[in-house]
């Protein structure tokens, strides 16, 4: 068993006829017939790899030992499946006590640890690249998530005070990030969309009234049609406070900072 010559296909060990015969201590005649018998119970890739044309010359070419494949025009190379589906095909004590072993040596391949001072070089240089991406990956976490609280603590910090500019602009600063500047006015109107929904107001029939009152105390069109929404929005506390919250989270929705110093 521990004699076997090791032979790899597809990064995987596997096994030729003759090898699995001579483990099971049967015939190479044997195990084909066998093959051919139950092929339904095989699939090539899974318990077996089938070497033709180019593969079977090339194989040849490396394993020079195997002088009775030199005139073969195929051959099978059997996976632990494939051994293991031959065991059970065999039903044999000494197949199954074969397969056992097989499993805890051939095909159980322990990782070998590097010995010269290159391959440790080597493998320390592979561990100090893999730390320095998880340590960049750490990094970049850590400063998102500063960026996200930095945000959002500038966007609490909006007040009331100058509540008008303070919302225009952060609202321009959303539309830019949107595209461009032509997005303002959507931004606006779903501002005061929300707004009506939250507080269950009418923001255009209060405009209406607004300018209604206004020509009734004699004041011009001009200046009439100088009002606007956040005209209402200024004659009710309520909805002043209620505004700011909205644009605020609308800032964090659309992840805008509401540092206002800032272009």
């Amino acid at each position: 068993m521990n004699n076997l010559q090791v032979i790899e296909r597809n990064n995987e060990r596997v096994l030729t006829t003759q090898q699995l015969a001579d483990v099971y201590e049967t015939d190479s005649r044997n195990i084909s017939n066998n093959f051919n018998n139950n092929k339904d119970r095989f699939i090539e890739g899974k318990h077996y790899f089938l070497l033709q044309g180019d593969d079977l010359k090339n194989f040849k070419g490396i394993h020079t030992e195997y002088e009775n494949l030199k005139f073969a025009s195929k051959m099978y190379l059997w996976t632990e499946r494939g051994a293991n589906r031959h065991c059970k095909i065999l039903d044999t004590d000494k197949a199954w006590e074969q397969f056992d072993n097989l499993e805890e040596t051939y095909f159980k391949v322990k990782q070998q640890k590097p010995t010269c001072i290159e391959d440790v070089l080597i493998e320390s240089l592979k561990e100090m690249k893999d730390l320095r991406l998880q340590v960049n990956q750490a990094n970049n976490i850590a400063l998102e998530a500063k960026t996200e609280v930095k945000t959002i603590k500038e966007v609490v910090s909006l007040n009331a005070t100058d509540w008008r500019k303070d919302t225009q602009q952060l609202i321009a600063k959303i539309a830019k990030k949107q595209g461009g500047f032509e997005h303002i006015n959507l931004l606006r109107r779903e501002s005061y969309e929300l707004l009506n929904n939250r507080f269950g107001v009418d923001l255009n029939r209060r405009l209406i009234n607004k300018r209604r009152k206004m020509a009734e105390e004699g004041v011009s069109e001009s200046k009439r049609e100088k009002v606007n929404n956040l005209d209402v929005i200024q004659d009710d506390k309520k909805l002043i406070e209620g505004y700011v919250a909205i644009v605020k989270d609308m800032a964090l929705k659309y992840g805008i900072s509401s540092d206002l110093s800032k272009n």
